[in-house]
């Protein structure tokens, strides 16, 4: 298990893996802290999930720089990252006893109620492009709720899960009830299929959450899944040009463009289109790009080699396909993984661009007549993650935003996870929702009690 800087191509550290034999000993061991676990009070677990939060920004300049060396992620977005894992936190410790407190519910009993409990040790197989971020908000309301968590984390960021196992016994965790699994993919069917293993967790691509789903299926055990996105950003004829040109830049670039809520598909009007060609060329040019340690780099590499060259086959794809090329659409000279900021125009449906996701420095623009045929082309896609639409005439956003087929929109911003709004997809971008209280209810069992 090899952790190289995608910014220079060298190995920082190779890690040994775990056998099949410390895998089932760690789950035993996660299992029976669960036990005791679940019998502590919210008081408790949340003095605790504090102190992880404190941990976490207490030594913040440290973490951001792991996860920088790691999946290349510029420094200044890892600091942020870093403060928004600790933000989540606080958030569950504040609010978990509120969330699964009981809820009296009227009936012929003399007292009826539905209670959350917890299900037990929870599997979470995760992704680098957010390395503490993508845990965090996992660990943070399975923990609170009385569940144990596993750890089976992408395989180039072994130290980004080590830190984050070390954080939560920094904060005063139980030794156990937070252990990460330095395992391959190959373990994590042995893992899933584990009796102790309650339910499974999975940030990821497409194909590996059919795949965990399979598995967990024939277990009949619960599962989360947040997929693949293809987010279209609709740019209607009375947006705020400026502001809205300005935003997708952010939108698209976050993270090199390496994230699922990024926005991919920029659906314009074609009264606006060469405008926003002109100024969203302009600014994905200007970004430096450079090395991701620097805080004023604004476009670092690619977390992975292949991960470059299958971005690079999409665009080149597309182009042949009669995509118009504006900027960008090829690898940065010299070492490391780097890929220039790349938008493409006239984009159609059938060019890889438009019907796949594309998990890097990428903007697709297409051009649409109203916003009916925007609504149409937003919808056209196998993925429903989120999505962004733009118009100053508030009330029509709305009814737009409202007839997309994501798991979340936003009007006049672009999309972002935040703790206090469910996260989560339809379509191929999975099911579930992560974060606000419907993500601690996820793994807790909603028993009803009736009493007479």
């Amino acid at each position: 298990m090899k952790a190289i800087n995608p910014a220079t191509g060298e190995l920082i550290k190779d890690y040994s893996e775990h056998s099949d034999a410390e895998v089932a000993q760690i789950v035993e061991q996660a299992d029976a802290e669960f036990r005791r676990w679940r019998e502590t009070s919210f008081e408790h677990r949340a003095r605790l999930m504090h102190a992880a939060a404190e941990e976490q920004r207490k030594n913040k300049q440290k973490y951001a720089e792991i996860i920088t060396q790691e999946m290349g992620k510029t420094i200044t977005e890892s600091l942020a990252e870093v403060d928004k894992c600790a933000w989540v936190c606080d958030y569950y410790a504040d609010s978990a006893a509120k969330f699964l407190a009981d809820e009296i519910v009227e009936t012929d009993a003399s007292r009826s109620f539905v209670a959350f409990e917890p299900l037990g040790v929870v599997l979470a197989v995760m992704p680098w492009n957010f390395p503490f971020w993508q845990v965090m908000r996992f660990a943070a309301p399975a923990l609170m709720a009385g569940n144990a968590g596993v750890l089976k984390h992408a395989s180039n960021v072994p130290a980004s899960a080590l830190a984050l196992e070390e954080i939560f016994h920094k904060a005063g965790f139980p030794e156990h009830i937070f252990r990460t699994l330095m395992i391959g993919s190959r373990q994590v069917e042995k893992v899933i299929r584990n009796p102790l293993v309650k339910a499974v967790t999975l940030t990821g691509s497409e194909p590996a959450g059919m795949q965990v789903a399979s598995i967990a299926g024939s277990e009949l055990k619960k599962t989360v899944l947040e997929l693949g996105g293809s987010d279209p950003y609709i740019v209607l004829e009375d947006a705020d040009l400026s502001a809205c040109v300005a935003t997708s830049a952010t939108a698209r670039m976050i993270n090199q463009g390496q994230s699922c809520i990024a926005a991919k598909r920029f659906i314009v009007v074609e009264s606006l289109v060469k405008e926003f060609e002109k100024q969203q060329t302009a600014i994905m040019q200007a970004m430096k790009m450079g090395d991701p340690m620097q805080h004023d780099t604004k476009v670092g590499p690619m977390a992975r080699t292949d991960l470059l060259e299958e971005l690079d086959d999409q665009v080149q794809r597309s182009v042949n396909a009669g995509a118009r090329l504006l900027c960008g659409g090829k690898k940065a000279d010299g070492p490391g993984a780097f890929y220039l900021p790349t938008v493409l125009s006239d984009v159609k449906k059938g060019m890889a661009v438009y019907e796949e996701e594309t998990f890097g420095p990428v903007s697709a623009i297409i051009p649409v007549q109203d916003a009916e045929e925007a609504i149409a082309v937003a919808n056209d896609s196998r993925f429903g993650l989120g999505g962004a639409v733009w118009s100053r005439d508030l009330k029509k956003a709305e009814a737009v935003a409202r007839r997309i087929e994501t798991g979340a929109m936003f009007v006049n911003g672009m999309t972002k996870s935040d703790p206090r709004l469910p996260f989560g997809g339809v379509k191929k971008s999975g099911y579930g929702r992560e974060l606000s209280h419907y993500g601690i209810k996820e793994f807790v069992n909603i028993k009803a009690i009736w009493i007479k």
